[in-house]
């Protein structure tokens, strides 16, 4: 049964991956894209793509193109929030103003998609939200402080969110991609410049080898595509998705590690309890 599905970010990357595998699966798709050029070249995939020119910073505007999307092609089934950047650079050498933009597009404007679909969603019961975050958003590396930051945010909004609505017959997934073969580590990535040589051991051997791999990461778009097609189409998606070999190996060497200091420190978390016998005792007095 065909889908209606409403993708940020269409231009390329995943999100015109999983636009192109959607609609040769013979699903309706919407995408915002940035420019009139890029609205031409969406649309000229054929099959019934229709773009839409929105940047999702000017979230007044959302609520009313989400609106028309669904007056013109039908109801979103599935919103992907694919939209997003990243920032690269140490945190003390980058501004406040860096980081306000980081939220804006990662984390503000998906929470502002969500919020224009869900009342369909909600009259329906039905519906399928995929936020793509980053195995960023779970893992970390020095120099990307902005952007896991933001991505740590997207994770947190995606569990609570899935909570909230699978009463509703409203789910929630979010995709944590590792390294996969885009524009993410080359144009669309914002470097902030370097000042402090303080950090030049710890930033300059990452920001090297993240530009000389740009283009040969292990990560297929058009694989990841399809696996986010399948978990779209899910009627039990799972609330997080891998997707990656990398992905899979830095997250599982996450988790031990964070298990292993919270055994190591257990003592002194379990001691800050409220002492029973004393409460017990203060309530007899």
């Amino acid at each position: 049964m065909a889908k209606t599905f409403l993708i940020t970010g269409v231009s390329s990357g995943f999100g015109r991956a999983l636009a192109e595998a959607a609609l040769n699966d013979g699903h309706r798709v919407a995408g915002t894209v940035r420019n009139e050029a890029d609205r031409k070249k969406f649309e000229a995939i054929g099959g019934g793509a229709q773009a839409l020119i929105l940047d999702v910073t000017d979230t007044a505007k959302i609520a009313p193109a989400v609106a028309d999307i669904e007056q013109s092609i039908g109801a979103i089934d599935v919103l992907v929030n694919n939209a997003g950047y990243g920032h690269e650079g140490i945190l003390e050498e980058s501004s406040i103003d860096d980081l306000r933009r980081q939220f804006e597009v990662n984390v503000f404007g998906a929470v502002a998609m969500i919020q224009a679909v869900l009342p369909t969603m909600r009259k329906r019961r039905a519906g399928h939200i995929l936020n793509v975050t980053s195995m960023g958003g779970i893992i970390t590396l020095p120099g990307l402080s902005y952007y896991h930051g933001s991505k740590f945010a997207l994770e947190g909004i995606s569990e609570s969110l899935g909570k909230e609505i699978k009463p509703l017959g409203i789910h929630v997934t979010a995709i944590e991609p590792g390294g996969f073969r885009t524009d993410w580590a080359g144009r669309s990535m914002v470097r902030a410049a370097r000042s402090i040589p303080d950090y030049d051991a710890v930033i300059e051997p990452i920001r090297k080898r993240r530009i000389e791999l740009s283009g040969w990461q292990i990560g297929d778009p058009a694989k990841a595509a399809q696996a986010m097609l399948k978990v779209a189409l899910s009627d039990n998606p799972p609330a997080h998705l891998l997707l990656g070999s990398d992905a899979a190996r830095l997250v599982d060497e996450k988790i031990k590690s964070l298990q292993a200091e919270f055994d190591a420190w257990k003592a002194v978390t379990l001691s800050t309890d409220v002492d029973e016998n004393a409460a017990a005792a203060s309530t007899l007095r």
